[in-house]
């Protein structure tokens, strides 16, 4: 008989494609995911994973089973937010995602509201870049996301919260009007500082400027917008700086930040979870959580 626990230690092994990080993930030991995994081969009659040295690869068979195993715990996770959508607001577990351009700034405010308000909550944290916790969301693995919008898929839904405005970071020494103009002839004269591909900011970032010559552009293979200001305070370049993180990244020495001229430009936060999960009033009220710790930020940077 196939066990959820087979088809979670498999799905998890069929996402790392090694043996002891698939452990790592499931928090057990490495023979005692493999001897689940060798299980539920026995169990199917078929070869799920080819076994090597560096790693293993998924059998075609191993790639349907995997697919399979994703649909069967997303929907065994929207059975358990069911029962716990009859329960108290906001109890339990909650796996949320949150990308990185948001995580460091928000969740020092969001926490502790979280843990006075709805102390039954087991917040479970995993910070990613956009495509990789939208996936973890759709597989599943995580309930809710806290991330810029707007995410397209038809099922997800989604809740924008606040407005985001981008400030311009740059070099104390430099010269610029206040408040600085983001346009194009600006950036032709200045070379623009970038997150790595991958991140969401990056590509807000290149529409707010309408930059498309990429030979303007550097990312040093920063992931995180700190190395970006350092960057910026080395002289190294400009950048566009969510106020968000304006508390935290403008007090780096060498840095000035300014406001653009209107139209001021924006992100939108929101969350976003599965149309399928019961728990809709629940995220609400989590929404709600996060439009005062985003006010309480704003009201210390003013």
């Amino acid at each position: 008989m196939i066990t959820l626990r087979q088809l979670r230690y498999f799905e998890a092994l069929a996402r790392a494609r090694h043996f002891g990080r698939a452990a790592d993930i499931c928090a057990i030991t490495q023979p005692a995911l493999s001897q689940q995994v060798k299980e539920l081969e026995e169990t199917l009659g078929q070869a799920l994973v080819e076994r090597g040295r560096g790693g293993v690869r998924l059998t075609p068979m191993g790639r349907e089973i995997a697919e399979r195993a994703r649909k069967v715990l997303a929907d065994v996770r929207d059975m358990e937010d069911h029962a716990r959508s009859r329960r108290a607001r906001l109890s339990g577990r909650l796996a949320l995602g949150v990308i990185p351009s948001i995580a460091p700034y928000i969740l020092p405010a969001l926490l502790p509201l979280l843990r006075r308000e709805y102390p039954d909550l087991e917040l479970e944290l995993h910070e990613a870049q956009t495509e990789v916790i939208l996936e973890e969301l759709s597989d599943g693995r995580l309930d809710l996301l806290l991330l810029a919008l707007p995410v397209e898929a038809a099922h997800l839904q989604t809740l924008p919260l606040f407005e985001d405005p981008f400030l311009l970071a740059v070099p104390s020494a430099m010269e610029l009007p206040r408040p600085a103009p983001c346009l194009p002839e600006l950036m032709a004269g200045h070379r623009l500082l970038l997150l790595e591909e991958g991140h969401c900011l990056r590509d807000q970032a290149l529409a707010v400027c309408a930059l498309r010559e990429r030979g303007r552009i550097d990312t040093f293979g920063a992931s995180t917008l700190s190395t970006i200001v350092q960057m910026v305070a080395a002289g190294l370049g400009i950048t566009l700086l969510p106020e968000m993180a304006a508390a935290v990244e403008g007090r780096t020495e060498g840095v000035e930040l300014l406001r653009i001229a209107p139209p001021e430009p924006s992100r939108t936060v929101g969350l976003a979870w599965r149309r399928a999960s019961p728990l809709e009033d629940d995220f609400h009220a989590f929404g709600e959580v996060v439009r005062r710790a985003q006010e309480g930020l704003a009201a210390l940077r003013k």
